[in-house]
């Protein structure tokens, strides 16, 4: 009975110790973004950005491989700075907000490679869904923030999709609008 008792106190302790190592952090939508570049007509890039984004990480100081991270972007806040093409981007001929309103992503695994990390996981996309990997920067050491006085920490990914492989503007050859779509992904995240 005294080893069924130790035996069930040690997992115990164990599984609480675990989850101690691991805490959530979710993004700060003021100071979060995608931002992102796509070539036209093979000359310049056009920049914009997504502004509300909503992230969770569950982040594990003792081991970052078990860390995991799940995303929503609302794709209908798309911002090149130029009004006529934002609406044209969020039209039937490209995201078809009107029906996508979202973007999301769901971490399948986190592997350390040299001073960065690879996350990858699935991104759904315009109805579509891929597997993509992120390369993340290692995440900033927390600072307590000024105003609400609790863990701040940021967070940097890169990535690059194809703009074919989600089925975006199939009516646009390449020589007018590129098919390598940039994203730079900027997190701020408040311990929860």
């Amino acid at each position: 009975m005294k080893r069924l008792f130790l035996a069930t106190s040690l997992l115990a302790l164990s599984t609480s110790f675990a989850l101690a190592q691991t805490s959530t952090w979710a993004s700060d939508p003021a100071h979060s973004e995608v931002d992102f570049s796509i070539r036209h007509l093979g000359i310049s890039n056009v920049h914009g950005r997504f502004g509300n984004v909503n992230a969770t990480i569950a982040y594990n100081e003792a081991d970052v491989t078990k860390s995991t991270v799940t995303a929503t972007i609302d794709v209908s806040t798309v911002d090149t700075g130029v009004a006529q093409r934002d609406t044209h981007i969020k039209s039937p001929d490209f995201l078809d907000v009107a029906t996508y309103s979202t973007a999301t992503f769901t971490s399948t695994s986190v592997a350390k490679k040299g001073s960065t990390l690879e996350v990858a996981g699935n991104f759904t996309l315009h109805g579509v869904t891929k597997p993509i990997v992120l390369e993340v920067e290692a995440p900033d050491a927390p600072i307590v923030g000024m105003m609400d006085h609790k863990p701040h920490r940021g967070f940097s990914a890169t990535t690059t999709l194809s703009r074919a492989a989600f089925a975006i503007g199939p009516k646009f050859p390449e020589a007018i609008v590129g098919d390598a779509v940039k994203l730079t992904i900027e997190l701020e995240a408040v311990k929860q």
